[in-house]
């Protein structure tokens, strides 16, 4: 990975955190974005220490506020002549439903319009540093979610798990619909599902999640370092060079759910994103 310019969101703890050190350790450059310069900071020292690798960046954003996305695209775009891979990787599951400072509902914010905001921000970028590749992390929970166009907020009916599991069907469908926009650009975009890990994540989750996780812990999940195997697997592997818009499970591109396929549902969802982020279209092709 030496030579190579990696940034990976969410990267303070868990499976972000994991994948940082692995790639560091590997010599690759690393941009590690956490939600405050605190982290960040701690997170970069950390890492040098723990693996040599002094070639680290580290960053600050909250990337449920769009203000501070499109501030952070800035940063990377002066800092850093190439980007190799952008690994999508922080999410949120919450109890409660809260409203972003610009009005969204949180999860919806973080989990997938985060992705999108950065992501379109930074693909010419990728572009110019071809072959590049971008990895959104989701999980097999996509396939319980369904995206209500009529309420993606869910101010009418909230449920914490419905919201998480929606953010989920949506990284599926935008990796999809991106796919296809990037075709013959030699910049690839895929999404996993990472297994059930057991980190710190949820830990806002409503009580039911919580109960319900230290009940199955033992039985069914699995710590950080297997979990983060499939996202280092999807930035490093030559085997997957040239294969984009797949979904991936242990190493394994597998089918996803069958609403993640609906092109008209990825093309509403496109369209929905990119005005509730203030961008101009990208057209299908």
């Amino acid at each position: 990975m030496r030579n190579k310019t990696i940034l990976i969101t969410g990267a303070n703890s868990g499976l972000g955190r994991v994948s940082a050190e692995t790639l560091a350790d590997k010599g690759a450059e690393v941009l590690l974005v956490c939600r405050t310069k605190k982290k960040a900071d701690a997170t970069r020292d950390q890492i040098s220490a723990k693996t040599g690798n002094s070639n680290l960046h580290a960053y600050s954003a909250d990337l449920s506020a769009m203000s501070d996305v499109r501030s952070l695209a800035e940063k990377i775009l002066r800092n850093h002549p190439r980007l190799d891979v952008l690994l999508n990787n922080a999410g949120v599951l919450l109890g409660d439903r809260f409203d972003t400072v610009d009005g969204y509902e949180t999860t919806f914010a973080t989990n997938h319009l985060a992705y999108f905001l950065l992501t379109r921000l930074l693909i010419d970028r990728l572009k110019e540093s071809a072959p590049a590749r971008i990895i959104n992390v989701s999980s097999m929970v996509h396939a319980w979610g369904s995206i209500d166009f009529d309420d993606l907020f869910m101010k009418k009916n909230y449920r914490s798990l419905q919201a998480y599991y929606q953010s989920k069907l949506a990284n599926v469908m935008f990796t999809y619909a991106l796919a296809r926009r990037l075709q013959g650009t030699r910049v690839t975009v895929n999404c996993l599902h990472p297994g059930v890990v057991d980190t710190r994540f949820g830990r806002e989750g409503s009580l039911l999640y919580k109960v319900s996780k230290a009940i199955v812990r033992p039985f069914f999940y699995i710590n950080a370092e297997r979990g983060a195997q499939t996202q280092i697997h999807l930035t490093e592997s030559a085997d997957i060079e040239e294969l984009t818009g797949r979904y991936f499970v242990k190493k394994r591109a597998v089918k996803s759910a069958k609403s993640s396929y609906r092109v008209e549902d990825q093309e509403r969802l496109w369209k929905l994103s990119e005005a509730l982020c203030d961008l101009p279209h990208w057209q299908n092709p």
